[in-house]
């Protein structure tokens, strides 16, 4: 699977991050089957959470194993210094591992909590506190909303973060201000070398009123044309890579996806995005 710089931390990630929510709560057994899987495909990159139902405890047998062969990241949902890092402290028991090469302030969606986590007590203390004590070597931002992209052009203006994570898929490049600032985001993340990941790139929709039969946040598209077209258009933007989808039936294609990744021209995204308006963008 090709391989892209992780912005600053020089590490090579490959196209496929493993979007550990897959392991969610099913048994060890079927957890293996999953880290398996990702391990035969090349995947040399994991992003996992608490809030990641029993993520991190399935994942912590592996983890004495494998942990050399992996780009570790965690983040945390606590806003305060205290709580930020008392979660680390839980994260890395879980995972049986001494300390993470990533770890993020998870799902910022708003101002009012960017200004908690990166303001006086805030979370933020509590990773440069750890990465000073050496609990993690970099530090990152995630959020999942309409304003995402704004907001972290914000956030980088307050701090040096060394990495971003946010959605693009197609269907939501449709909107053209997400599209402006997503792109905006992209350039100063370029100039500032700072790594990029990108979630929910096979969204198709929210799942509304519709009956929920995979474990993701949204609406997938679950076939194989469309995840590959999907694919291809995410990772035809200026990022580092993909975080795969939180559903164990939908990891292989996409997986599959990500090693036959073909870059798409300009009027190739184009058409994809015009393409947009038989969907629904998962923010509004």
């Amino acid at each position: 699977m090709e391989k892209r710089r992780f912005g600053r931390t020089g590490h090579m990630s490959t196209l496929a991050i493993f979007g550990a929510a897959a392991l969610w709560e099913m048994p060890q057994r079927d957890a293996d089957a999953v880290v398996e899987q990702v391990i035969a495909a090349g995947v040399n990159h994991i992003d996992v959470a608490p809030s990641y139902g029993m993520a991190e405890k399935l994942l912590g047998p592996w983890m004495p194993r494998i942990r050399d062969q992996f780009f570790l990241g965690c983040k945390t949902m606590e806003r305060t210094k205290e709580g930020a890092a008392a979660e680390m402290r839980h994260s890395l028991e879980l995972l049986d591992v001494d300390g993470f090469d990533l770890y993020q302030i998870h799902a910022v969606t708003n101002m009012d909590e960017l200004d908690q986590a990166t303001g006086p007590g805030g979370a933020l203390e509590a990773m440069i506190q750890a990465r000073d004590e050496g609990l993690t070597r970099f530090i990152g931002i995630t959020g999942h909303g309409f304003d995402c992209p704004a907001i972290f052009l914000e956030a980088l203006d307050r701090f040096d973060f060394d990495s971003v994570l946010f959605p693009i898929n197609f269907v939501q490049y449709a909107n053209p201000e997400f599209r402006r600032n997503s792109e905006a985001l992209l350039r100063v993340c370029r100039e500032r070398d700072v790594g990029t990941m990108i979630i929910k790139a096979v969204c198709r929709s929210p799942w509304g009123e519709r009956e929920k039969v995979y474990n993701t946040w949204y609406q997938p598209f679950d076939d194989v044309e469309n995840i590959q077209k999907s694919v291809n258009f995410a990772l035809s933007q200026d990022v580092t890579g993909i975080c795969t989808v939180g559903d164990k039936y939908i990891l292989p294609m996409m997986l599959e996806a990500c090693d036959n990744f073909t870059p798409l021209d300009h009027e190739e995204q184009e058409a994809l995005i015009e393409s947009a308006s038989a969907y629904e963008p998962l923010f509004a």
